[in-house]
């Protein structure tokens, strides 16, 4: 068995380049990951601009007040005024609307007196008050974003402010997963007494898209060469990046993917893992494509998926941040004993301290074919191999599980 750094080092390094480009209206970006970096097109904002409703004068002319100045127009948001502002004069103005020229501050309305033509400056006014400079956020030519950022709610404002209408971005990974046993029947389909309800792949398939792949659901494949066979032929026809396969990957009578995928062409990276739950992990290259084999136990499935297909899957979008930590400190609740060789991910639920520091405390049932543990934990508390034992109080780490996975 290898390390759980090791293996994730190993699939990361068997990764090929990034997957393709294309482009996509701004509107339909969201989620996306830029394949290059994104400069402004334009200064913002491209005009010094009143950040008040009020009036343009000249500071100056507020210096003693009350001050009677005369009002020689109007500056609007999309219709500013193309005048010049002269001595004793003002311009009604509206926030976001163009200072005009000759002004350089604004007279707020709470401060104004306005009649027949005039406004009265009730308050000095210093230069430069309420006005936005050109280029107060960004200058034309200014980097905005950075090639691997993910285009969440703020990325896609700043583009769109930027002056882009369009973005080049990573083509989501094709991700094929292929669930396999006879034992198994498909969500909501009646199952004899001896076979069980496939749920891996469904999961499976949910991380994918959250990682920002595209999931291709194979189906189910039976216990025989012939189907796993066909169905890893059509993953390679729908030209997948990577294959998942769920189950059947260990060395029994019954476990035939690991033969099925040697007779495809399978180049073995690895198959056994230090780790708990999901020691029978395979992983290799069959061609242009990664694949991985995860564990059939669902438990077992989801913490592989979180632990290795998240990163390959952002490693394929070229996300420079794809092998990062995601555990963070937090306070054991209880003693927990010595650990073997593996590393631990216990299921486990999270009290928050009275200094914020999450307090963890790990399930009683840690089998992994168990899904109402996993479905109601709320993280996965991580232990070293040949960690000692640990008393309630001392420092661990942890992964959550009710966060997004990027």
């Amino acid at each position: 068995m290898i390390p759980v750094a090791e293996a994730l080092a190993r699939v990361l390094a068997s990764v090929p380049d990034p997957v393709s480009t294309e482009i996509l209206p701004i509107a339909q970006a969201a989620g996306r990951i830029l394949a290059g970096d994104v400069h402004a097109t334009r200064t913002q904002p491209p005009f010094p601009a009143s950040a008040m409703d009020g009036y343009a004068v000249r500071a100056g002319d507020c210096a003693s007040c009350p001050a009677s100045l005369r009002v020689i127009g109007t500056s609007a948001a999309g219709h500013g005024f193309s005048g010049l502002v002269g001595p004793g004069e003002a311009v009604r103005i509206f926030t976001g609307a163009p200072v005009p020229e000759g002004a350089d501050a604004i007279l707020i309305q709470e401060n104004a007196e306005a009649g027949d033509g005039r406004v009265t400056a009730r308050e000095p006014v210093a230069p430069g008050r309420f006005v936005r400079p050109s280029g107060l956020d960004f200058q034309e030519g200014a980097r905005l974003l950075r090639a691997g950022d993910t285009l969440d709610v703020r990325r896609l404002a700043l583009a769109a402010a930027g002056g882009h209408g369009a973005l080049t971005v990573r083509r989501r990974p094709r991700v094929a997963i292929l669930a396999t046993g006879d034992e198994l029947v498909p969500p909501g389909m009646p199952a004899r007494w001896d076979q069980i309800v496939a749920s891996n792949g469904l999961a499976v398939a949910a991380l994918v898209r959250e990682a920002g792949g595209e999931a291709i659901d194979l189906g189910i494949a039976g216990d025989t060469r012939e189907a796993l066979e066909a169905a890893i032929r059509r993953a390679m026809t729908e030209k997948a990046d990577l294959l998942i396969t769920l189950g059947g990957a260990s060395v029994g009578d019954h476990d035939l993917v690991q033969s099925a995928l040697r007779a495809q062409g399978l180049e073995l990276g690895f198959w056994r893992v230090a780790l708990r739950p999901g020691k029978p992990l395979m992983h290799g290259r069959l061609g242009e494509m990664a694949v991985l084999g995860l564990p059939g136990n669902p438990v077992a499935s989801v913490v592989c998926g979180l632990l290795f297909v998240v990163p390959a899957i952002r490693a394929l979008l070229g996300d420079p941040a794809a092998a990062a930590d995601r555990s963070e400190p937090a306070i054991l609740g209880c003693d927990l004993p010595e650990n073997d060789l593996r590393q631990d991910y216990l299921r486990a639920r999270i009290e928050t301290s009275p200094d914020r520091v999450p307090v963890v405390y790990p399930e009683n049932r840690q089998d992994s074919s168990m899904l109402f543990v996993l479905g109601t934990a709320e993280a996965l508390l991580v232990r070293a191999p040949h960690a000692p034992a640990a008393k309630a109080g001392e420092p661990c780490r942890i992964v959550r599980l009710d966060r997004r996975i990027v």
